[in-house]
């Protein structure tokens, strides 16, 4: 049953806001696999802060044109499905790639093609596995209190060291004087 130009235009739309909204997306391919495995995939990438679509590749084409984000159009080859990245697409990444490891799905049924980040880097597999080793929004953020905490509690150590010296002078400064 064919899709009406009013369905369309709001799927297209839809996805427009999808991808603008993301600061990347990886393009994978399902083809054949169980509703449950896709399920799967849909949830691991909602927790890591992402989101699960399917789109023909000729909307995602009109989709990423019209939001002004390269087109990878060597990896929209037959059934795609797209995880996007909202906030922390290196987090969609590892939870995607994860899966693969975890579940080790048949290659002939799941395969990562690739995708983009950041509107114009187009990645290959590698690159997105590298993207996938970076470190998540949540890991840099504990990383940079950490180097913020660092020399606070640097000045404290010092602080107190200087506190307890002051200390054992006085100490000493009454033990002799009880001495004599």
């Amino acid at each position: 049953m064919p899709v009406s130009k009013e369905r369309k235009s709001e799927q297209l739309e839809a996805l427009v806001e999808l991808i603008k909204s993301s600061d990347g997306f990886a393009i994978v391919r399902t083809q054949g696999m169980t509703v449950a495995k896709v399920e799967a995939i849909r949830k691991r990438i909602r927790e890591a802060g992402g989101q699960y679509a399917v789109a023909k590749n000729t909307l995602l084409i009109k989709a990423l044109e019209q939001a002004g984000w390269t087109v990878p159009t060597d990896q929209l080859k037959g059934p795609t499905a797209i995880a996007f990245g909202k906030t922390n697409f290196p987090g969609v990444a590892k939870a995607l790639l994860n899966y693969v490891k975890e579940e080790s799905p048949d290659p002939a049924l799941f395969q990562t093609v690739g995708g983009v980040m950041g509107g114009k880097d187009v990645l290959d597999p590698q690159r997105l596995e590298a993207v996938s080793n970076l470190p998540t929004l949540d890991e840099i953020r504990a990383q940079l209190a950490g180097l913020i905490v660092a020399p606070a509690q640097g000045i404290v150590t010092v602080l107190d060291a200087a506190n307890a010296q002051i200390v054992n002078v006085l100490q000493a400064y009454l033990d002799d004087r009880k001495a004599s």
